[in-house]
């Protein structure tokens, strides 16, 4: 059904990311015969590594109730012969940016939502691209001939309505989802499958006998806030295609920068948990002082053995990015927090922040050289940029077979490249 509209939205989702992405390499780059996105197969972390889960499926591998999310071993008694990739976040990051090039070529405002999905304003190109549906068929086309995987396009004339269109039948299709259509196209849907609707607020809804998002509709918002509360109203109005945002081309502010890894080994001992805080301190800090900012706030979050979570903040007196500043604030909340329990999880992550030109208030007794710290940070992160970020390393990490990194958190190494020469690609 095509209209006139007075905004255009596209919501451009990639089909299976990062399998199909691998599958394309395969076959394009390393003489692969088979496509992995027609196998019974998925993307999955590697379980030595405590990052077991599958983070990609294809299809045929839904069929067996494979889930993302979902563990390997769970995966696996599903479908013993379910063929198994490692991840490999480089290739996904370079496949991204020039998924969002083509993008680009066809309106100067594109949002990024994910490493695989973007909006897309139209808005006023129908003069250049055609109606909405051609425009959108040319970009799915455009994909798949230059980059050789496949999209799903929601259009609608609000960004909610577009996302969920996009979600409709899948793979390689053009869906719209007009607001004049959601009565017939997205209130017949379950009520799960609206956006902002998980699986916590599905079972209440369920409860209440709201099962469709035409019910959810319906329903009265007092009843929804007092059950849900403020998700209630939202996602109420979600139901009605409620939806004034607009595609914002350049990302807002951060308003905090933090880093968090699953440990390798079970830390039992104060002394290895400070040096894994070591190495997150290096990468927030790094990350901080890229933006230009410093911290106010600084927290640490804690997930033990038995999967049990728990955090605590403190407010510094001077806001700060200098790595070790923040190492030594993150172990006294660390010392406070931690009960002795195995450890499996560690997260630093700050807020509050300031610009990075703001002065320090002196303190009468303090005898740090931040100056010279900061010197020392900047000249530290020139050199990394220029040659790795393993050209410099502190002290603590040289010890031999240390099992933790110098730059710890974010996508850790073994998912940022795969040694193809260790894989039978067939």
């Amino acid at each position: 059904m095509e209209r006139k509209a007075d905004r255009v939205i596209f919501h451009v989702d990639v089909n299976s990311a990062f399998l199909s992405w691998e599958a394309v390499y395969r076959l394009a780059h390393l003489g692969g015969r088979q496509d992995l996105r027609n196998e019974v197969s998925a993307v999955g972390g590697d379980i030595a590594m405590r990052h077991g889960i599958i983070l990609a499926k294809s299809i045929p591998a839904k069929k067996y109730g494979i889930r993302t999310g979902e563990t390997i071993l769970e995966a696996r008694r599903k479908c013993p012969d379910l063929i198994l990739v490692p991840p490999n976040y480089g290739l996904y990051e370079r496949c991204s940016r020039a998924f969002m090039e083509i993008l680009r070529q066809y309106s100067p405002s594109v949002e990024q939502y994910s490493i695989d999905e973007a909006f897309v304003d139209m808005t006023g190109t129908g003069g250049l691209w055609g109606e909405p549906a051609a425009a959108a068929g040319r970009i799915r086309e455009q994909i798949k001939r230059e980059l050789g995987f496949t999209v799903n396009i929601g259009i609608s004339d609000r960004k909610l309505l577009a996302k969920m269109a996009s979600d409709f039948q899948k793979p390689d299709r053009v869906h719209t989802l007009w607001h004049t259509e959601i009565v017939d196209k997205m209130w017949p849907l379950p009520v799960e499958d609206l956006f902002f609707v998980g699986p916590a607020a599905s079972r209440k809804l369920h409860t209440l006998g709201i099962c469709t998002v035409g019910q959810l509709a319906g329903a009265d918002p007092a009843l929804l806030k007092l059950h849900l509360k403020k998700q209630g109203e939202v996602v109420w109005g979600f139901a009605n295609g409620r939806d004034v945002s607009v595609v914002q081309a350049e990302p807002p502010a951060n308003q905090g920068y933090g880093n968090s890894t699953t440990i390798a080994f079970d830390v039992a001992d104060a002394s290895t948990a400070r040096l894994v805080l070591l190495g997150l301190a290096e990468t927030v800090g790094a990350r901080l002082r890229a933006a230009g900012v410093r911290a106010e706030v600084i927290a640490v979050g804690i997930k033990s053995h038995d999967l049990q979570y728990a955090s605590r903040q403190i407010t510094l007196g001077n806001a700060t990015n200098i790595t070790s500043e923040i190492h030594r604030y993150a172990c006294q909340i660390f010392g406070r927090l931690w009960d002795g329990r195995p450890i499996r999880h560690l997260g630093i992550r700050t807020g509050r922040l300031k610009d990075g030109a703001a002065m320090r208030q002196m303190e009468l007794f303090e005898t740090a050289d931040y100056g010279k710290l900061e010197r020392r940070d900047a000249a530290v992160d020139q050199i990394r940029r220029r040659h790795g970020i393993d050209a410099v390393r502190r002290a603590p990490f040289l010890q031999k077979g240390l099992r933790i990194d110098h730059m710890e958190g974010g996508i850790s190494r073994e998912k940022r490249s795969v040694d193809y020469r260790k894989i039978d690609v067939k």
